[in-house]
């Protein structure tokens, strides 16, 4: 159930020979992902959860769902970025039930992000999960 940009991800990782490349890998993904505007950081748009500070404004347009997020770290920038590769563009019924764990344990991000990065990623799916299933 994964798109074509999350599956050219896992393509990607395929090739990357250890979790250090793959890291860059997602560092460097969150990098060409454009920034969110300034006025959307504001606390209704803040994922409490995470160890530093990171913004999810998701929308809905003609029954799919979007969303864009920052962070102020690196990494978790690309967390949201391969995060919006996974959900982006899908009808928005169908986002509350793509396994969004199962998906991410393709790319192995489970066995190496810290307790805290795992924990912030749960809470920006969880938020994810909520908006749809509300807007659904």
């Amino acid at each position: 159930m994964a798109s074509p940009a999350f599956e050219e991800i896992v393509d990607d990782f395929a090739f990357l020979d250890d979790w250090e490349e793959r890291y860059r890998y997602v560092i460097d993904y969150g990098r060409k992902m454009q920034g969110l505007d300034p006025a959307l950081k504001v606390p209704s748009t803040k994922v409490e959860g995470c160890a530093s500070q990171v913004w999810l404004h998701p929308r809905i347009e003609s029954g799919q769902f979007w969303f864009d997020g920052d962070s102020d770290a690196l990494i978790v920038r690309g967390l949201i970025a391969v995060l919006r590769a996974l959900y982006n563009g899908l009808p928005v019924g169908q986002v509350p039930g793509v396994d969004a764990g199962g998906e991410l344990a393709r790319l192995g991000l489970n066995d190496h992000l810290s307790a805290q990065r795992s924990n912030g990623l749960r809470a920006m799916i969880d938020r994810i999960r909520l908006v749809a299933s509300e807007a659904a």
